[in-house]
């Protein structure tokens, strides 16, 4: 089942640290009522890393899809909004000194942004797949990863990876959380 946060968690934090930062994020932020706090893949990974994937699935969200938080008018708002929440998030996940993990966001998002580069027609399922492998498996370092990201790098196959992260996390999971990226890029 999806996670909510409640109120002052992990939403309330990316939002009111946002907002700290810079009047033109604050001035972007949806209002409190329309927000949809709603964690995507973050309960596929360890608990300790839920904020920083958080912020860096809601930076993706800015650059590819409908953001939870935010609503920013214009397309260079959005690129600048979304490069600083993957940045944001990325420190926040570094904090936990696990040199692996930050490692597999970089390819994770590095790879995101070449199945967008490329439109595939499938992309959300390719991404969805990507970022649901990931996060499943995050820091694990084993080659199956490497291999399957390699599969969607190379011919644009994500059924490896789906594979991998319904063997990590469970179908339902994976289901579900694909169910959820799906209809935030929709």
């Amino acid at each position: 089942m999806a996670l909510t946060a409640a109120p002052g968690g992990i939403w309330e934090t990316i939002a009111a640290e946002a907002a700290g930062e810079s009047p033109l994020w604050a001035g972007v932020l949806r209002p409190v009522e329309e927000r949809e706090p709603v964690a995507v893949f973050s309960p596929l990974a360890p608990e300790r890393f839920a904020l920083g994937l958080e912020t860096i699935y809601e930076g993706y969200l800015n650059h590819y899809g409908r953001p939870r938080l935010f609503a920013a008018a214009d397309r260079d708002t959005r690129v600048l909004l979304g490069d600083y929440l993957y940045a944001h998030g990325l420190v926040r996940v570094a904090e936990h000194r696990e040199v692996g993990v930050v490692a597999d966001l970089a390819e994770l998002l590095s790879l995101c942004a070449q199945v967008r580069a490329e439109a595939a027609p499938d992309s959300a399922e390719e991404d969805g797949a990507l970022w649901a492998a990931t996060l499943a498996r995050l820091g694990s370092g084993d080659s199956a990863l490497s291999d399957a990201r390699a599969a969607l790098r190379e011919s644009g196959n994500a059924a490896p990876l789906t594979e991998l992260a319904r063997a990590a996390a469970g179908d339902d999971a994976i289901d579900e959380a694909l169910a959820l990226h799906r209809g935030r890029l929709s």
